[in-house]
């Protein structure tokens, strides 16, 4: 079994959940607190990782809401510290991983969150939280892997909060967890590490390491067509283990940056009432980022052509847009419920969001909205 070292260890393979114990006795864990969200209690991944801890939970949290709240990860952090626990199992997607981040920061650091917000200098206030171990059941997020957790702040803004500090201990990265995910989450999830791998490659931070797995990533999800795959045969199992490594390539690549399209994408994920997927904005928003950055990066737009298969000059966005149609998602952003009296808020949030820095071309509100308006369909 690949045993990974990059940024934290990963245990990656079918069955990797297994190592669950030794993971647990490896960061010297007696009483581990369960963070995951009610859908993977209900079909029985929850009771799977029970089963392979091996021991009694101090704790379990299982009501993890999509695009995670401090106000909930507050109420989870005091039964943390009311049932004794000495360390965090985060099980599910990137909500349940980024809410266990925010849990282990509360239990250790004064709140607010607002305090620790990148976008204001918060990273140097993160020191150690408890250990933490990551087992995702999607393949999109790649927050077992990095270095930052999203949450929608009691002050109302979606925030990004990085530190190091904040990389789970050990990542436990099974396959076969996925292999139940319906069609369109999977689609949805994967579009998300797609988009990871595009936007780090396209920052102008340098960071050769980062970027070339970023081509990789790429490379693995659209040039060898195991996104495809996976979406078509939810049970074939190369197509969910080679989903699963681009997912976790996704976030090793940005390290160096994110930009437009999670800008973007925050913003609308911030507006709680219309439960919007992450992973589906990233899809939606895209093909329309893509077109405006045109120019921008022209070598590595010519290598993204590569990685993704394409004949030379062949158009990114609309081979991205293609790529959605085939996947079953959604084109427009009419279509999962956003109009134009929510642009403004979604444009002047996009601007202050910490991956507008990542753009390959600045952009300012003007081109926030064409693009949105663009996307609107």
């Amino acid at each position: 079994m690949p045993v990974l070292n990059f940024l934290t260890t990963c245990f990656f393979d079918a069955g990797a959940l297994m190592q669950l114990p030794k993971a647990v006795a490896n960061l010297g864990i007696t009483r581990p607190f369960i963070v995951t969200d009610p859908g993977i209690k209900a079909v029985g991944i929850l009771a799977k990782v029970e089963d392979a801890l091996g021991m009694p939970a101090a704790g379990v949290f299982a009501e993890t809401v999509p695009n995670p709240l401090e106000s909930q990860a507050k109420l989870a952090a005091a039964a943390y510290k009311e049932c004794g626990a000495d360390g965090l199992i985060a099980v599910g997607g990137g909500s349940s991983m980024d809410h266990a981040k925010a849990i282990g920061l509360l239990v250790s650091h004064p709140d607010p969150l607002e305090t620790y917000a990148a976008i204001t200098g918060g990273a140097k206030k993160i020191k150690k939280i408890p250990p933490l171990i990551a087992i995702p059941t999607t393949a999109g997020t790649g927050s077992e892997v990095s270095v930052g957790l999203i949450s929608t702040l009691e002050n109302g803004r979606k925030e990004t909060i990085v530190s190091p500090n904040l990389i789970p201990s050990i990542a436990i990265c099974d396959p076969e967890l996925t292999l139940g995910l319906p069609a369109g989450l999977t689609a949805a999830t994967g579009m998300d590490a797609v988009t990871h791998c595009i936007e780090a490659v396209l920052t102008p931070a340098i960071n050769p390491p980062a970027e070339g797995i970023g081509y990789d990533g790429v490379y693995r999800a659209i040039g060898d067509g195991w996104l495809k795959k996976a979406v078509q045969d939810g049970s074939d199992p190369d197509a969910r283990w080679h989903m699963m490594m681009a997912s976790y390539e996704g976030a090793l690549a940005f390290v160096k940056g994110l930009g437009g399209v999670h800008a973007l994408s925050h913003g609308a994920g911030r507006l709680h009432e219309k439960k919007l997927h992450h992973g589906t904005l990233n899809a939606i928003f895209l093909p329309h980022i893509l077109r405006f950055h045109e120019g921008a990066a022209d070598a590595k737009y010519a290598r993204l052509r590569e990685a993704m298969r394409l004949k030379e000059g062949a158009d990114l966005a609309d081979a991205i847009a293609r790529l959605n149609e085939d996947l079953g998602l959604p084109s427009t952003l009419k279509e999962i419920g956003l109009g134009m009296e929510d642009a403004q808020g979604i444009v002047d949030f996009a601007l202050e969001d910490l991956a507008h820095s990542g753009n390959p071309k600045p952009m300012e509100a003007d081109d926030y909205a064409k693009v949105y308006e663009a996307a609107l369909g």
